[in-house]
C-alpha cells in the first residue's frame, strides 16, 4: 500500500475501534441500568434502557457499513484483514449483549410486583461478575492484550456456576411456592440473559487472542448447565 493508502487505513481502523469502544460503553451502562432499574424496582429506568438500544443497533450498522467501505477500498490483507473482520464479529456481539441488557430490562416490571422473591438478592453478584467480564473483554480488545483476554475466558466458568446454583435455588423456590412459578420463570430468564452475556464476553476474548497471537486460546473445561432454556 501507498503512504496514502495507509493512513487511510489506519484512519478506518481507529474509526472502528472508537465505534466500538462507544458501542462496548452503552452496552455496559445497559447491562448496569437494567439490573439497577431490577434491584430498585424503577420501571422508568428500565424502560430508558429498552429505548437506549436502537443507538447501540445504529452503531453496529454503521460499523457494519464502514467495515465494507475499508475492505472495498483499502484491500487489506493477513494481520489487517483479521482485525476489521474481528471487529465486524464483535459489533454484533456486542449488540448481541445489548439485546440481553434490553430483555432483562423488559422483565422489570413484572418481577418487581414480585418482591417477595428471596432469589431476586442473588442476581446482582452474577451480573458484576458477568459485567467485568464485557468490560475487560472489551479492554483486551483495545489494548490486543492476549494474557487480559484470557483472563476473561477463565472467568465464564464462574458466571456459569452462579446460575446453575441460581437454577438449583429458583427450582427449589417455585416447590415451595407454587403460586409465584410465572414470576419465578422470569427471574430464571434474567439469569440465563446474564449467563449468555457472559458466553458473549468469552467469545469477544476468544477472537481478541487469536487476532493478538494467531493462535487459538487453549482449550479449557466447560460447566454443564442444567437448565432446559435455550441457548
Amino acid at each position: 500500500m501507498t503512504d496514502h493508502t495507509v493512513k487511510a487505513f489506519d484512519d478506518d481502523i481507529n474509526a472502528l475501534r472508537a465505534l466500538i469502544a462507544e458501542m462496548g460503553g452503552l452496552t455496559e451502562d445497559a447491562i448496569d441500568n437494567a439490573m439497577k432499574a431490577l434491584t430498585t424496582r424503577n420501571v422508568e429506568l428500565a424502560r430508558t434502557v429498552v429505548a437506549g438500544d436502537a443507538r447501540i443497533d445504529e452503531l453496529d450498522a454503521h460499523i457494519e457499513r464502514l467495515v465494507v467501505q475499508t475492505i472495498a477500498l483499502r484491500a487489506p490483507l493477513a494481520d489487517d484483514l483479521r482485525e476489521i473482520i474481528a471487529v465486524l464479529k464483535i459489533a454484533g456481539i456486542v449488540e448481541r449483549m445489548a439485546d440481553y441488557a434490553k430483555n432483562i430490562a423488559k422483565r422489570v416490571e413484572t418481577v418487581t410486583a414480585s418482591s417477595r422473591m428471596e432469589p431476586l438478592s442473588l442476581l446482582p453478584s452474577m451480573a458484576q461478575i458477568a459485567r467485568e467480564m464485557v468490560k475487560s473483554a472489551l479492554d483486551s480488545f483495545a489494548a490486543r492484550d492476549a494474557k487480559l483476554a484470557l483472563a476473561v475466558i477463565e472467568k465464564d466458568r464462574a458466571v456459569d456456576d452462579f446460575y446453575n446454583s441460581i437454577f438449583r435455588t429458583m427450582v427449589t423456590f417455585m416447590m415451595e411456592n407454587q403460586k409465584m412459578i410465572s414470576e419465578s420463570a422470569h427471574v430464571l430468564f434474567i439469569a440465563k440473559n446474564l449467563e449468555r452475556i457472559g458466553d458473549h464476553a468469552t467469545n469477544i476474548a476468544e477472537m481478541v487472542h487469536y487476532v493478538a497471537t494467531g493462535e487459538k486460546p487453549p482449550e479449557r473445561e466447560k460447566a454443564t448447565i442444567i437448565d432446559p432454556v435455550e441457548r
